[in-house]
């Protein structure tokens, strides 16, 4: 399948603010992938919040510009005033997958595997006529070595590495008083993953206006549409950014542990479109036995990673 561009494949979009050295490594694991050359890309720096945010804004821009040979086309868009991560990623994404139907997305903090782009298109070309799948994952908190070309459905969407279909995203809305008055009490239960994870209470915080965040509502989506999302049994895409110099990330590097790269694997679709009901229960004890252990040791992955609280508001205090 081509677009009208007359690609093959499907768009990527990196998205980034004033992490040079971050995007660096974003951008470098991107061109190991065969599949670079193919594909268009699309780099939407955040504008500047700050004197010291201008120059590194424009070193990112630097860097993204160095980078854009490894690739089939190069589109950079730095956004003249700072518009905030969930405002760049909302409109970013909806411009790229408006113009070419499907698109897969990168932050700038994660590093893919040589094998990612490949998954990420094949899974994009496996469903997308299917309307029960909405969302593709890169990674993954099971992380089982033992099975590289394993995947399955749930019904939670992960952002460390994603893609997505435009007659999907054509549903997404970031309305938080919405989504706190149509969910139930069961509808909440099951949105917390049946009590084992907490994600309702991030739709809370953003209903206060205590963060603005955007993939929490993607989620939302996807739940009140009763879609699902691939994920893979052993990660594409890892999380670098627990060091510090990001805004929602924090600093914690024991997050970045345990969060092996599949070395070689390839997409094999699940046998049954529908949730992996062993897959949810293995999710589930690892969110178990991780709530079992102290805070700065627990690889509890922030499966959605824009969704997790600022520093102020997890000590209990507004921000």
């Amino acid at each position: 399948m081509t677009d009208d561009t007359g690609s093959a494949l499907a768009p990527i979009v990196v998205f980034a603010f004033n992490r040079p050295d971050h995007v660096r490594q974003t951008l470098s694991a991107l061109t190991a992938c065969a599949e670079a050359r193919m594909s268009d890309l699309h780099v939407f720096i955040d504008g500047p919040k700050s004197l010291l945010d201008k120059r590194k804004v424009r070193q990112v821009h630097d860097v993204a510009k160095a980078a854009s040979g490894g690739f089939r086309s190069c589109n950079i868009v730095t956004r003249p005033v700072n518009v905030g991560l969930a405002e760049n990623i909302i409109t970013g994404v909806s411009r790229v997958i408006g113009d070419r139907g499907r698109v897969i997305v990168l932050e700038d903090d994660i590093v893919v595997s040589p094998d990612f782009l490949t998954v990420m298109n094949a899974a994009l070309a496996e469903y997308a006529t299917d309307t029960r799948v909405w969302h593709i994952s890169a990674h993954t908190i099971i992380n089982d070595t033992s099975a590289p070309d394993a995947f399955f459905f749930w019904r939670v969407m992960n952002c460390w590495g994603w893609a997505t279909w435009a007659d999907r995203w054509a549903h997404y809305a970031r309305d938080p008083q919405r989504i706190v008055d149509s969910f139930t009490p069961d509808d909440i239960h099951a949105f917390n993953l049946d009590g084992h994870y907490d994600f309702w209470s991030q739709v809370l915080a953003n209903a206060r206006g205590d963060i603005k965040t955007w993939a929490v509502f993607w989620y939302a989506t996807i739940f009140l549409n009763k879609g699902l999302c691939l994920n893979p049994k052993l990660s594409f895409a890892r999380n670098v950014g627990f060091d510090g110099t990001g805004v929602h990330c924090g600093s914690d590097l024991s997050f970045q542990e345990g969060q092996d790269l599949n070395p070689g694997g390839v997409f094999i679709a699940p046998a049954e479109v529908a949730e992996d009901r062993e897959m949810v229960e293995k999710v589930k004890d690892h969110y178990r036995a991780a709530a079992a252990v102290p805070r700065r040791r627990n690889y509890t992955p922030k499966i959605l990673r824009n969704m997790k609280l600022p520093a102020a508001l997890r000590r209990g205090r507004r921000k």
